[in-house]
C-alpha cells in the first residue's frame, strides 16, 4: 500500500509549476517577434526614405553674353512681324482718261516730280484752246467797254455844264447821265467776265497738266497696275474695265517692321530701346534696330499691342512685306537683380526643363540647389528659344538649378543629385 501511494505521488502533476514554464516559453516568443518586427521596420524605413528622395539632374545658370551682336544688351523678348513702308502710295491720275504712255516698270527708281505716265490729252488740249479764245474775247470786250466809258465822259461833263446854264433841259441831262452810268456798268461787267474766263483758262490748263502723271515722292515702283490703252480713273467705276491705279510707289527710306506683342509682355518694350532683327530671307543676318514707338492701343481680339521697329541703317536687301523676327534688348545699364542681391547682366540662360511656367507666362518657378535640398524661387522670364529659357531676374549666374520632372519637388525638398 505504501508502495502504491508513493507511485501515485510521483505521477501527480504539480499545478503551480506548469504556468511558470509556459509563461517563460511565451515570453521568449514575444521578444523574438518584437526584435524581428523592429528589424523589418528599420529596413523598410531605410528603403522607403531612399526611394522617396527624388533624383535630379542639375544645370548651371549661365550669364548671357553682351557682345557686338547685342550691342545694347541681351534679348528679353522676341516677336515676329513684317517689313512695312511707312510711306507708300497707289499712284493714279486725277482725271479719268485713256492711258497713252507709261514710263515705268517694277523696280524702277523715280524722283519726286518725274513723269510716270501720260493720258490722252486731245480733249484737254481743245478745252485749253477754247478757254484761251474766251479770255481773248473777254479782254477785247473789256477794252471796248473801257473806250466807250472814256468817250462818253466828256459828253456827260459838257451836258452837265449846259444844264447848269439852262441851255438844255433837265430831262436831257438825266438821259446823258444814264448813258454815262451804263458805260461804267459795261466796264464792270466786262471785267467780271474776263475774270471768269481767266479762271476757266486756269482750270483748262490744270486739266491738261493732269493728263501727265508725276511721282508724288522719291521711291521705287513695286507694282505696275495698268497698261497703255486702258482707261484709268481716280475713282472705281466697277465692272473691272477701269483701272484706279497706275502703279504702287514705295519710299524705301521709310521701311520699318511692325510686330504684335502680347499684352503680358508689353511692359518690357519702350520707345527708343535697342533691338536686333533677322529677316526670314536672311536668317544669319543680325540687323541693328530700335523701337520707334509702342502704338497706344491694343487689339482685344488678339490681346496684342502693335510695336513699330526701325532700322538703324538702310540696305537694299530689305524689302517690303518680308517676314522678320525682332529681339528686344535690355539697355546695358539695366541689368536685373539676381538672387542674394547679385547683378545678372541681362539675365541667365537655363534649360527649358529647369523652369516651371505656363505657356506665355511672364514668370515661372525654379528650384535652386543648396547641398542636398532645393529652394523654390519665382523668377521673371525673358526670351525663349528652342532649347533655352532666359531668366532676367531671380537666379544669379553660377547657381545650380534642378532639371527634369519638377512636379515632385517643393521648397526644402531633399534631393539626390545624379550628375553634379
Amino acid at each position: 500500500m505504501t508502495d502504491k501511494s508513493e507511485l501515485l505521488r510521483q505521477l501527480r502533476i504539480e499545478r503551480d509549476q506548469r504556468p511558470t514554464q509556459a509563461a517563460a516559453s511565451h515570453r521568449w516568443w514575444w521578444i523574438g517577434g518584437l526584435l524581428g518586427l523592429a528589424i523589418a521596420l528599420a529596413a523598410g524605413a531605410y528603403f522607403w526614405l531612399h526611394a522617396a528622395v527624388p533624383a535630379v539632374r542639375t544645370a548651371v545658370a549661365k550669364p548671357l553674353a553682351t557682345g557686338a551682336g547685342a550691342e545694347a544688351g541681351t534679348s528679353i523678348l522676341d516677336a515676329s512681324g513684317y517689313v512695312v513702308a511707312r510711306r507708300q502710295a497707289t499712284v493714279s491720275a486725277k482725271i479719268t482718261g485713256k492711258l497713252e504712255q507709261l514710263f515705268i516698270e517694277e523696280g524702277v527708281h523715280v524722283k519726286e516730280g518725274d513723269v510716270i505716265a501720260t493720258l490722252d490729252n486731245t480733249n484737254a488740249s481743245a478745252a485749253l484752246l477754247q478757254a484761251k479764245a474766251a479770255v481773248t474775247q473777254a479782254e477785247s470786250t473789256l477794252t471796248q467797254a473801257k473806250q466807250a466809258a472814256i468817250d462818253i465822259t466828256p459828253i456827260y461833263e459838257r451836258d452837265r455844264k449846259l444844264a447848269a446854264a439852262s441851255v438844255i433841259s433837265t430831262t436831257a441831262l438825266e438821259q446823258s447821265k444814264a448813258n454815262y452810268d451804263q458805260k461804267q456798268t459795261d466796264v464792270a461787267v466786262a471785267q467780271g467776265n474776263l475774270a471768269v474766263r481767266r479762271a476757266a483758262l486756269q482750270i483748262a490748263q490744270r486739266d491738261l497738266d493732269d493728263t501727265i502723271v508725276r511721282a508724288p515722292f522719291t521711291g521705287v515702283v513695286t507694282t505696275k497696275n495698268a497698261q497703255p490703252g486702258e482707261i484709268v480713273s481716280p475713282l472705281s467705276a466697277g465692272g473691272g474695265f477701269t483701272r484706279t491705279g497706275i502703279c504702287t510707289l514705295v519710299d524705301m527710306d521709310s521701311l520699318e517692321v511692325e510686330v504684335d506683342v502680347s499684352e503680358n509682355f508689353i511692359s518690357r518694350v519702350q520707345a527708343g530701346a535697342p533691338a536686333t532683327l533677322k529677316l526670314n530671307a536672311y536668317p544669319d543676318w543680325a540687323i541693328p534696330a530700335y523701337v520707334i514707338a509702342v502704338v497706344p492701343t491694343a487689339d482685344r481680339s488678339k490681346a496684342t499691342v502693335k510695336v513699330r521697329v526701325g532700322f538703324k541703317s538702310r540696305d537694299p536687301r530689305i524689302l517690303p512685306e518680308m517676314g522678320a523676327r525682332v529681339s528686344f534688348l535690355n539697355h546695358p545699364q539695366g541689368g536685373s537683380n539676381g538672387a542674394n542681391g547679385s547683378r545678372a547682366s541681362g539675365g541667365v540662360a537655363l534649360p527649358l526643363d529647369a523652369v516651371q511656367a505656363a505657356a506665355g507666362a511672364a514668370t515661372g518657378i525654379v528650384y535652386v540647389l543648396h547641398d542636398e535640398t532645393v529652394e523654390r524661387r519665382e523668377v521673371k522670364l525673358g526670351a525663349r528659344s528652342a532649347d533655352t529659357q532666359t531668366v532676367i531676374a531671380g537666379v544669379a549666374p553660377g547657381e545650380h538649378v534642378a532639371v527634369g520632372d519638377l512636379t515632385k519637388l517643393s521648397d526644402g525638398s531633399h534631393v539626390k543629385v545624379v550628375d553634379r
